[in-house]
């Protein structure tokens, strides 16, 4: 479908659907009724809990605490049970639910699916949105709605920005905004957000910005003993962690326009980060662009309500090696009797490489349309349609030594249509029965144009012998796939009693490979080592045949909690699950596996069973003269096992918990959180995945709201523990980075050592 046909047809329905909706009896102006500004939410709510239980939210004075302590908006997932953060840059943490980790999660920004494109998934869909400009969180762990899923085997994740809001009359304009400002004292990291806003009873208009900006933290003390960059006169502390710098900017521009019952949508904005590196790759970002503009339409009616949105996002990304890698590459620039850097040499060419530059150029274009009809005796039915086109470039400019005399073509003309379908209902069975039932279609089509290396002349010197043969292979076959998807949800809860309810369900989700684990043609070394999502040093080549993952989920919640109108809001949540997926994409070494040394794999499908308990909970303990003190806290154990080998899956979380004892007393609020992770010895043998041993940490918060003014204060990892995350990877932030055994294998990426914090904030 052209994007043209599929821009006319969108239009002719909302048209209809307005036209409809217009029929109906407008309220005056003296009574009209602010509309909910924000999109309409994927769930109804029946009972005291909505459909799943697994759903989980993060909005209000829960958000503004936890957004002030993180860097990143995959740090607030830390908040839910069942989620983590695979470590990346400072920026750009990547979803991590019930072990499955990056595009196996659907995760969407204002309703967007965005896609990241870079071989190193360095810039993910929610680094594309700042923890200040963040309104509400959705998560979906254990099941997930057919109309919060689609092209994902895991999680959803449905992050919005903060709602338009409206004065009371059209006279009546008014101002507003905010003023934020935050510091970490490890790594020196400044934060700076601010908005500005102007609206009356219909029109909205709002401006949106932030700057980021940290130096290298530091972990509690040495973790490795080498302090050589690869650059002469710069030398690496051993507590430092080398690479884990950035510098961001984001500029929004939002406008809202509400009539009666329907509300119209503008926005655009910009990303720029001239600079993310990240310790666990061999590269770093250099440049990344972003542009993106989305329109949307909400209406409501007494039949129900009707929602529309088409976008496109623009990217370009650049990548090379930062101030801690080493630069000069090749014969004339080594040293003799220097072995921790080389030296610049001229001029460029086989015999000199500067850098290794790597381009990515893509872009988006989507719409989504979605009907929402309230049927008789709180019955609802959604119907929908998603439709999505993707495109890649990603080439590798000449820089000398191997890497000459001409371009790499790693993704050529790489495309990803994907169109979706999906139907689902809702609602009561009886007084103590709900369930919901859904079915999504989706068809996704992939292809890649012909690649080539660096050098297509067979004489030497040259990289022509390393890359001609796997070039001409993939150019011989046939690149161009299509996938097909039926997906399906179904739960059942039943309520008891005012305090409990017991939901089962079960639900079929299908995943089609990224461009990247289809498409990545080379198993030379130095360029397979580029390609990699997951922090292991690794280098990863693709398979044009690798099937889509299908996976068969079961999940069982018991939720007991304090009846409505209950003055103790207690709860306690249980939620056993398991996943068994066929086809799951896992790698293979191309050659024999090598222990403790890096390696070239490949992308191949096998069977996968993850199974795991979620827990959490909150409980008042006191309220009098001192305030009020609650606990709340979260704990999970899972399993992930690779059935064809036996061998247990890659990054999965060993049993961890948080807990905080919480206090709050006339406008004072902090809280003392405990974190336990156990040690991690069930690891990927075929990738040489790291062991972590067991830690605690201890950090603490203290918040006071006066008026407009909000101070938060605390102290993270406040004991100074050396430890390193499960997920962290491997260090690669220093030194020959491109050589793909040029660094040791063994360190972890080590957790941040003690780091004090402090934010302002105002609003007016």
């Amino acid at each position: 479908m052209k994007f043209s046909s599929l821009t006319a047809a969108i239009a002719a329905v909302l048209a209809c659907t307005c036209a409809s909706a217009q029929e109906l009896p407008s309220p005056s102006a003296a009574t009209e009724q602010p509309l909910n500004p924000q999109l309409l939410d994927h769930t109804r709510v029946f009972g005291s809990t909505p459909l799943p239980a697994s759903r989980q939210a993060l909005a209000g004075a829960k958000l503004q605490a936890a957004r002030t302590r993180q860097r990143d908006t995959a740090g607030l997932l830390k908040q839910f049970a069942g989620a983590e953060v695979q470590a990346a840059g400072g920026l750009s943490g990547l979803p991590l639910i019930h072990g499955m980790a990056g595009d196996r999660n659907r995760v969407q920004v204002d309703g967007m699916d965005l896609i990241a494109s870079c071989p190193n998934h360095m810039n993910p869909p929610l680094s594309y949105i700042d923890p200040a400009n963040v309104g509400h969180i959705r998560v979906f762990t254990a099941i997930s709605p057919v109309s919060a899923g689609g092209d994902s085997i895991g999680g959803s994740i449905a992050v919005e920005s903060r709602p338009p809001e409206f004065a009371a009359s059209a006279d009546d304009w008014q101002s507003g905004g905010h003023l934020g400002l935050r510091y970490h004292s490890n790594g020196h990291a400044r934060h700076a957000d601010a908005s500005l806003q102007l609206a009356n009873d219909r029109w909205h208009f709002r401006y949106e910005g932030n700057h980021n900006q940290a130096g290298n933290y530091r972990a509690a003390r040495a973790f490795h003993d080498f302090t050589a960059s690869g650059r002469e006169g710069h030398e690496i502390r051993r507590d430092e962690v080398a690479s884990s710098a950035y510098r961001s900017r984001q500029h929004g521009l939002h406008a809202a326009f509400r009539h009666g019952a329907h509300l119209w949508q503008g926005h655009y904005a910009l990303q720029t980060i001239p600079q993310q590196n990240y310790p666990n790759q061999r590269m770093d970002m250099l440049d990344n662009r972003q542009y993106r503009w989305q329109l949307g339409y909400q209406g409501e009616a007494e039949w129900g309500s009707v929602e529309a949105r088409l976008w496109q996002e623009r990217v370009q990304h650049m990548m090379g090696f930062g101030k801690d890698r080493q630069y000069w590459y090749g014969a004339d620039s080594m040293q003799s009797g220097h072995t921790g850097h080389s030296r610049a040499c001229a001029p460029i060419g086989p015999r000199c490489a500067a850098d290794m530059p790597m381009h990515t150029a893509s872009r988006t274009r989507a719409a989504r349309f979605q009907l929402n009809l309230a049927l008789a005796e709180e019955r609802l039915l959604r119907l929908g349609q998603e439709w999505q086109q993707y495109r890649l470039d990603d080439d590798w400019p000449p820089s000398g030594g191997m890497m000459w005399p001409g371009t790499f073509w790693n993704i050529h003309q790489g495309r990803r249509d994907r169109a979706s379908l999906f139907a689902e209902w809702e609602g009561r069975l009886g007084r103590n029965w709900q369930a919901l039932l859904g079915l999504r279609h989706t068809r996704i089509r992939t292809a890649a144009g012909e690649v080539r290396g660096y050098d297509i002349d067979p004489r030497p010197p040259g990289s022509y012998a390393m890359t001609a043969a796997d070039a001409a292979a993939f150019n011989a076959r046939n690149r161009h796939r299509r996938d097909r998807h039926l997906d399906a949800t179904a739960l059942l809860r039943w309520t008891p009693s005012t305090q409990l309810d017991v939901e089962a369900g079960i639900a079929l989700k299908t995943r089609s490979p990224n461009l990247y684990e289809r498409y990545a043609w080379s198993s030379w070394a130095m360029a397979a080592v580029m390609n990699n999502t997951h922090g292991d040093g690794n280098g990863y080549v693709g398979d044009p045949d690798l099937a889509p993952e299908k996976a068969r989920s079961l999940a069982l919640t018991l939720d007991w909690h304090a009846a409505p109108g209950s003055s103790a809001a207690w709860r306690l949540r249980l939620t056993p699950w398991h996943t068994r997926v066929r086809d799951y994409i896992d790698a293979m070494p191309i050659r024999t596996h090598q222990p403790g040394k890096f390696q070239v794999l490949r992308y191949a499908n096998q069977s996968a069973r993850l199974y795991g308990l979620d827990i959490s909970g909150e409980l008042p303990l006191a309220t009098g003269t001192f305030g009020s003190f609650s606990l709340q806290g979260n704990a999970q154990w899972q399993r992930g096992k690779n059935l064809d080998s036996g061998h247990p899956l890659y990054q999965q979380m060993p049993a961890h918990a948080r807990l905080s004892l919480q206090h709050q007393h006339q406008g004072w609020q902090s809280a003392l959180e405990w974190q336990l992770v156990s040690a991690k010895r069930r690891v990927a043998p075929l990738r040489n995945e790291l062991a972590t041993g067991g830690y605690g940490l201890l950090n603490l918060r203290l918040a006071r709201e006066f008026g407009q003014w909000r101070v938060d204060a605390g102290v993270d990892n406040l004991l100074n523990r050396l430890y390193a995350h499960p997920t962290s990877g491997i260090y690669l932030g220093q030194g020959r980075s491109m050589a793909i055994n040029g660094l040791p294998h063994g360190i972890p990426v080590p957790g941040m050592g003690r780091s004090f914090h402090l934010a302002l904030r105002r609003d007016w």
